[in-house]
């Protein structure tokens, strides 16, 4: 059975930068209220008074514990070391029974060259490759057989070490890139290990989402 607390949490977890906003207190909850009583009459199928609206939502942002913690604070404090790098192309592959090998061959090749960045990540049915445009005509070359679904150049990367404690604490990866998003980065790729994580985004950004990861560092309880 659905209830006037129930149906504003559903509204209020629906909408991510609305909630961090009701965790940090700096939202009117009268003005909210009055917002959302359309939405909760219709899920509800009766009329509902503003005032427990208002109750529901000073319950919810004590019992939420989306607001940025000492736990996810530490986290990003302790993030080390931050790398850029530019000039970068993706490519997108139909998963095939020969990419494989052929990524092989261009792994081997990679390796002869110096200071070629080079990631890949691999899906159901597409697999993405990410490589110093210096060294696309490899790609050109020795996946030549193979079926591109999207190319894209101008890129950039930042790579950014996590501490160990990270995969312990929730909330982490949801603040970085909310962060991100409120400065309008596209993010065309991201690559994660167990203690890094890259995002790929246009070079004329790359600034901006620099700042941005940087800023974390210094980010308040």
């Amino acid at each position: 059975m659905k209830t006037i607390s129930s149906v504003v949490e559903q509204y209020i977890k629906s909408k991510p930068f609305l909630l961090n906003s009701l965790s940090q207190g700096i939202i009117n909850l009268t003005s909210l209220s009055r917002v959302m009583m359309p939405y909760l009459e219709k899920e509800l199928g009766k009329d509902v008074k503003q005032g427990a609206i208002v109750m529901s939502l000073k319950r919810l942002s004590e019992e939420l514990d989306f607001k940025i913690n000492h736990k996810i604070s530490r986290v990003l404090k302790n993030t080390g070391e931050i790398t850029v790098r530019s000039s970068l192309t993706d490519y997108a592959f139909t998963i095939s029974e020969t990419l494989l090998d052929n990524q092989a061959k261009l792994l081997s090749e990679i390796n002869k060259e110096s200071d070629v960045f080079y990631t890949s990540s691999r899906g159901v049915n597409e697999s993405n490759i990410i490589i110093s445009t210096s060294a696309a005509y490899l790609v050109a070359d020795l996946l030549k057989t193979e079926k591109i679904t999207h190319k894209i150049e101008n890129l950039s990367s930042i790579t950014v070490k996590l501490p160990q404690e990270n995969v312990s604490v929730p909330g982490v990866y949801y603040y970085i890139f909310q962060r991100l998003a409120w400065e309008g980065i596209i993010i065309h790729e991201v690559i994660s290990t167990t203690n890094e994580f890259t995002i790929i985004v246009s070079d004329n950004q790359i600034d901006i989402a620099f700042k941005a990861i940087k800023d974390l560092k210094s980010i308040q309880d």
